[in-house]
Parts: C-alpha cells; sequence; structure tokens
C-alpha cells in the first residue's frame, strides 16, 4: 500500500484506476473513534478499489467536548474548494452521536447535498439517485461494520444521472445555486 501525507493532512492512498476523489472526514467528539475506523479501513482497503483516494481529516482530534457544526462546515467548505481541479470528484463523511446534527449542518453550506445514512440502501440512493457529495453516520446508532459498509458503498456506487439530475436542479435552485454533479 502506498500512502503518502502532506502538510495540509490529505493522506494519499494509491489504487487501482485514474480517478482522483478527495475523501474529506469529520466528526465531533462523540464520532472520533468511529471516525478513526474508517479513516484506518479506508487506508488498509481502499487501494483494492477503482479510483485513487486521499483523505483529508478535517478534525476532531482528540475527545474533548466540541460543537459539530464547526466540523460539519470545514468538511463541506474543503467539498466545494477545488482550485486547481486535482480532483475528479470530492465526498465527505461525517460522524457524530446520531448523525442527524452533524448532516443538517452540513446541509445549510450552500451546494451541499449531505445524506444521512444508517444501512447499505441508504448509502446506494444517497449516490444512485441523489448525487450526495456527503454522507453522515451515527456513531451511537450504527455499529462499526455496518458504518464501513456505508462507506465503502456510498465511495463505490455511482450516480445514475437521468430524470433525477432535473430534480437535483431544482433543488439547488432552492437554495439559489447550480447544481454541480460529483
Amino acid at each position: 500500500m502506498a500512502e503518502q501525507s502532506s502538510a495540509s493532512g490529505e493522506k494519499a492512498v494509491a489504487a487501482k484506476g485514474a480517478r482522483r476523489v478527495l475523501v474529506v472526514l469529520g466528526s465531533d467528539h462523540i464520532g472520533l473513534d468511529l471516525k478513526k475506523n474508517i479513516i484506518d479501513y479506508l487506508s488498509r482497503e481502499s487501494e483494492q478499489w477503482e479510483g485513487s483516494y486521499t483523505l483529508l481529516d478535517v478534525g476532531v482530534q482528540e475527545a474533548t467536548r466540541c460543537d459539530y457544526p464547526d466540523y460539519a462546515k470545514a468538511a463541506a467548505d474543503a467539498i466545494l474548494a477545488n482550485p486547481d481541479g486535482k480532483y475528479e470528484s470530492k465526498l465527505g463523511i461525517l460522524v457524530c452521536g446520531s448523525g442527524i446534527g452533524i448532516s443538517i449542518a452540513a446541509n445549510k453550506v450552500r451546494g451541499i447535498r449531505c445524506a444521512l445514512v444508517h444501512d447499505h440502501y441508504t448509502a446506494v440512493m444517497a449516490r444512485k439517485h441523489n448525487d450526495a457529495n456527503m454522507i453522515a453516520v451515527g456513531a451511537r446508532t450504527i455499529g462499526p461494520d455496518v458504518a464501513l459498509d456505508i462507506v465503502k458503498t456510498f465511495l463505490q456506487t455511482p450516480y445514475d444521472g437521468a430524470h433525477h439530475t432535473e430534480r437535483l436542479k431544482k433543488l439547488h435552485d432552492i437554495e439559489g445555486c447550480c447544481y454541480q454533479p460529483v
């Protein structure tokens, strides 16, 4: 496995294929342990998947009480920033106690489509029909095995397009911005 860390905290995981994907991870103090499990899993397993994954952990780094909106916004901002076109896709994974608060916070950022997921099916549908650019999971509501299945499913499921695109454009019209496919 080829891993490289940059000064910005990004960790590159070499994988099969040419598609470059930035995976941004964020959590509050309750979600920290599950987020660490997800990072370990991605560092270990994603080299077998199509594409080249770079991991960016925007925090939190210790279990001291904190506020999830700060980390949801940091992750959302990282998803939306792409000044040099370095990545073909940018996807985010957020973790808090229930997943609810951090998903609400992320969805306040214009251009973010964060789905609260709790199983394989909702992870598939988040990408397939909703072209979600972020997901949120609850550390207190799902176990680690389910979380890892959700992460793998989310990162590997393509967007169907077709009639779903018109619906996504309407969602973005509500918030006054242009739909940008993942």
